[in-house]
């Protein structure tokens, strides 16, 4: 008999409890996912999060986009309870669209992990924390959100890929996609950097595809036209709910099916489940997984576990009551659905490469630029903070209520006399972006009150802005400061750079340039609310001053 030794003992139960080697290594190669083994690995998912609160009565919210958030991952006991259940279902994979990086995920995580149980994570939050798209920017405080997210996760080994972004970009609003562009620029340098083998990706809306097709040959493109996949995605998801009741391929998915048939990078279907026309049956699930789609496309999403309200009615699969689960005729349905499936496990990982194609041109129903914003630089935007003579002091603690109006408000008084925000504002049509458009609202907001408390001669009454703004007795004094701050703390305002461990608040370490970012109304946006406010500058007041500060 072979006698392990008290410390061979403990090592294993050290690696038991971390749940290491618990689950295969999933990679990209080409546009297809892969085990370590060789074997190709499809994505056999639900979406998994409660939803968040709704206001179904606010006007400003048409796409019913929650203001709260709970995090599936913190609960090991209700994970544990919900365990058996997506084992029932046969799934592989769990989407959750937003999570807690101060909050401690190791039950959950091992729990699933133990199971064979991958996680696709959404890097935003529903309020204050995600790309807005009406007033868009990828600045400091997202930066940090989104690698602090990455930090929390990155010791986990089931974390398939991180999403920077969730049905940011929609039809007449294609300028805002430099913006998810740069923010997988600089995440997956990011994860580079920490030697993370995780993914990038981003959830798409389904739409006319005029646009919806140049956006995924957009973020999985390379601008320099030197077929390099430094600034593209790994992962395209599209939320599709084309299939309703007891469709068939022909009619659903043979038209997105043949507009994705060259897509250089792995492709998924993020959201699917339409429910317009009850009872859900999961026929698509077949022919999502048959050889007529998995040339294209790595399996997908159905939406959703957890009950979930949408502008079409309601989702979800079980009911819980504490610690018990009730499934539905629709959990039964899709659980027969994913247990036959039995997909091609071809082409082989040898034969797949990647190639990263020039990226597609503007026209009308497309406006991005090829031209990104810069990697935002947080030791730029506190060399400035500190130097400002007019500082942004709340009233109150909940500062994002009112950070938008004041921008509005200062904007609009420069205008008045002869002075512009664009400093702080960008356009993805244009590929323009403010010097200080990287920076964090509350910095943003402090340098217009210092530009026009400057104009004003320093006039103490110029600065209160309803006892919002305070005087720096420290800043230098003279008509431009504001302006003579920006240029020295923001010497190179172009820059890319890999972003630090801590959260992008390392310089630029060379010159770069900003040139290197659903299917309906349904999915996230029930759940955590694709991708609505940016930063505190998301609750921006919408009307004729907001395009004040957002350059045209």
């Amino acid at each position: 008999m072979f006698i392990r030794s008290p410390t061979t003992i403990a090592l294993l139960a050290a690696s038991w409890s971390l749940g290491v080697q618990a689950i295969s290594k999933v990679t990209r190669s080409g546009r297809y996912l892969y085990t370590d083994d060789g074997n190709r690995f499809y994505i056999r998912g639900i979406a998994y999060q409660e939803q968040g609160q709704v206001d179904e009565n606010d006007p400003n919210n048409p796409f019913l986009e929650p203001s709260s958030f709970t995090d599936p991952l913190v609960d090991g006991n209700a994970c544990s309870r919900d365990l058996s259940f997506l084992q029932q279902l046969n799934v592989n994979t769990i989407r959750v669209y937003s999570v807690d990086s101060t909050k401690n995920h190791d039950s959950c995580m091992k729990t699933f992990s133990d199971a064979g149980i991958y996680t696709i994570i959404d890097l935003a939050l529903p309020l204050n924390g995600s790309i807005d798209r009406t007033s868009p920017s990828w600045s400091t405080n997202l930066l940090d959100q989104y690698t602090n997210t990455i930090n929390t996760f990155s010791k986990y080994d089931n974390v398939l890929a991180y999403n920077v972004g969730n049905e940011v970009v929609v039809q007449n609003g294609t300028a805002v996609a430099p913006y998810v562009k740069a923010a997988a620029r600089d995440i997956k340098a990011y994860l580079k950097s920490q030697s993370s083998s995780a993914l990038v990706g981003y959830a798409a809306i389904d739409g006319s595809p005029n646009w919806r097709d140049p956006l995924a040959n957009f973020l999985s493109c390379d601008p320099s036209g030197q077929n390099n996949g430094d600034t593209a995605i790994d992962i395209y998801g599209l939320n599709n709910y084309e299939w309703c009741g007891d469709s068939n391929f022909q009619s659903a998915y043979a038209g997105t099916n043949g507009d994705y048939a060259g897509y250089n990078v792995v492709a998924y279907f993020s959201e699917f489940g339409c429910i317009t026309q009850p009872p859900r049956l999961w026929t698509e699930v077949a022919a999502l997984f048959s050889s007529q789609m998995t040339d294209i496309w790595s399996g997908g999403i159905a939406f959703s576990y957890f009950p979930a309200r949408s502008a079409q009615g309601e989702f979800g699969m079980v009911t819980i009551d504490g610690n018990n689960v009730q499934t539905s005729d629709d959990f039964d349905r899709l659980k027969t659905q994913y247990g036959q499936v039995s997909p091609p496990n071809s082409p082989s990982s040898s034969s797949a490469s990647s190639s990263f194609p020039a990226c597609p041109t503007q026209n009308d129903t497309f406006a991005a630029s090829t031209t990104l914003p810069p990697t935002p630089n947080e030791a730029a935007c506190q060399c400035l903070e500190s130097t400002l003579s007019c500082q942004f002091t709340p009233q109150t603690a909940n500062y994002s209520a009112v950070v938008g109006e004041l921008i509005n408000v200062a904007c609009n008084l420069l205008g008045q006399q002869g002075g512009s925000c664009n400093d702080i504002g960008g356009d993805g049509s244009t590929g323009t972006y403010g010097r200080i458009s990287g920076c964090d609202p509350t910095i943003k907001t402090s340098f217009v009150m210092s530009e026009f408390f400057e104009l004003n001669n320093r006039n103490p009454e110029s600065c209160r802005f309803a006892g919002n703004g305070t005087v720096n007795p420290l800043a230098p004094s003279g008509v431009s400061a504001a302006n003579s701050a920006a240029s020295s703390c923001i010497s190179n305002p172009s820059a890319t750079f890999t972003p630090s461990a801590t959260g992008g608040s390392n310089s630029a370490s060379g010159s770069g340039s900003g040139n290197n970012g659903s299917g309906g109304d349904n999915g996230a946006r029930a759940l955590m609310g694709g991708d609505a406010v940016v930063g505190v500058v998301g609750v921006v007041v919408v009307g004729v001053l907001s395009g004040v500060w957002t350059m045209l």
